[in-house]
């Protein structure tokens, strides 16, 4: 009967989304005091479990957001991310300007939202285009599964980190993983579909051409690089060198504390005010301005995530979790591919990689202890599941298509079928990791 309970209620959850158009936020909050009644709680204590999933979801998430948005204002409006494009691009050629691409799409994928790293680097994608007259699809396509890759593989962003939260996996390993599994799934899902593309010429929109800026109000190739990349090393570094240090020692807890998201992502921040705002000849108060704005870019992202922990904390307070546990413990699925499928079929019908990623992982949480799957690995699992196959109920789609100015029909047979492949290939690439780590020991 939970069972039941539940997938109504995430049925009502998807038709609450995608046919009333209900705010994710109602909808999440209106189908969990019904799932509640429904699963016997009384009123007040499904109150209380809202409340309490509110809570906890935000309360571990909320500044990692909002430092991270932080830093990818201070990229986009410094000119660092087109340093990084252009010197990529002089390095590889104008005939590997799709690789070129590629790569900047990755690493400045890494700490910034997925709608920051489009609305940035896909100017500068239309204006290479027309200076060089090249295909825009071509050559831009590889960047935007970059961009999908790490959004919806890689913390910290947003789902990612959501997912790790929730199912207490380590945010390094996952990250070290997560870096594994992206690299083939951005060569299947950019270069080698992306490769396929020429035979679309359709211009692209010329009123995103980017401004260029001169060299001089640009930062240098070093400073850009190392302010974007500093919370990866940070993190990376603390992951690979903290075990070798004594146990409780003071490095290792400095490391520790170092390589913590918060921290690593604040530092970076406090870096960039400096190598890319008061160097750069902005004032602190218009540096203050532009920190504030970039939290209005993410404010509706916190509610989302309040809403799905409140439903999690229902279902959890409700025995789901257990029955859950208890049905999939003599499953025939493997949890990973389960988990992926779960968040895909979310994310078809809801339209949101980030509703799909965080709902799923409250659902799969009970896997963990069932099965003993590695927990970094499932949240790879549900992130790639997350990304499967973007259409017309999803706003990534109609910002794909109005920037590249292309039909319907074509939209889902590139944009639609590249998403699919990042989502396919990210749990070939599970699959893959899980087989080596298991008979490697």
């Amino acid at each position: 009967m939970p069972l039941t309970i539940t997938f109504l209620g995430i049925l009502a959850l998807i038709a609450l989304i995608s046919v009333a158009r209900l705010h994710a936020f109602l909808a999440f909050i209106a189908v969990s005091l019904g799932v509640g009644l429904a699963l016997g709680l009384k009123p007040l204590v499904i109150l209380e479990a809202v409340q309490k999933g509110i809570g906890s979801t935000l309360g571990s998430i909320t500044a990692i957001i909002a430092l991270g948005a932080m830093l990818g204002k201070l990229v986009a409006k410094s000119g660092a991310a087109q340093r990084i494009a252009i010197d990529i691009m002089t390095l590889v050629g104008t005939k590997n300007a799709r690789w070129a691409f590629l790569v900047t799409g990755f690493i400045v994928g890494l700490p910034l939202f997925y709608s920051v790293g489009f609305m940035l680097l896909t100017p500068l994608v239309i204006t290479v285009a027309y200076r060089y007259k090249l295909p825009a699809l071509y050559i831009g396509l590889p960047m935007l599964a970059s961009l999908s890759v790490t959004q919806g593989y890689l913390p910290p962003h947003p789902a990612p980190l959501a997912i790790l939260k929730q199912v207490n996996a380590d945010m390094g390993l996952t990250l070290f993983y997560g870096v594994i599994v992206a690299i083939p799934a951005i060569l299947i899902s950019g270069a080698l579909f992306g490769s396929t593309l020429k035979r679309y010429t359709t211009l692209p929109n010329p009123a995103f051409i980017a401004p260029d800026l001169p060299k001089d109000q640009m930062p240098s190739a070093v400073v850009s690089f190392l302010t974007v990349l500093l919370p990866i090393l940070l993190i990376g570094f603390s992951t690979l060198f903290s075990p070798m240090l004594p146990a409780d020692s003071v490095a290792q807890q400095i490391l520790l504390f170092v390589g913590e998201p918060v921290v690593s992502i604040f530092c970076a921040v406090m870096v960039a005010i400096v190598t890319l705002g008061l160097r750069q000849g902005k004032s602190m108060p218009t540096i203050t301005i532009l920190l504030a704005d970039s939290i209005k870019d993410v404010a509706m992202l916190f509610l989302i995530f309040g809403g799905a922990g409140a439903l999690k904390q229902v279902l959890t307070d409700g025995g789901v979790n257990q029955a859950v546990a208890d049905l999939m413990h003599n499953s025939s699925l493997h949890p990973y591919v389960l988990a992926w499928g779960m968040a895909a079929l979310i994310r078809v019908c809801v339209g949101s990689s980030t509703v799909s990623g965080i709902t799923t992982a409250g659902f799969v949480a009970p896997l963990l202890a069932a099965s003993g799957v590695n927990p970094n690995l499932m949240v790879l699992s549900i992130g790639a599941g997350s990304m499967m196959f973007s259409h017309v109920n999803d706003t990534g789609f109609w910002l794909f298509r109005e920037y590249f100015q292309l039909s319907m029909a074509d939209t889902l047979k590139t944009w639609s079928v590249m998403e699919t492949l990042v989502s396919v290939s990210g749990l070939a690439g599970v699959m893959a990791l899980n087989w080596v780590l298991t008979y490697s020991y």
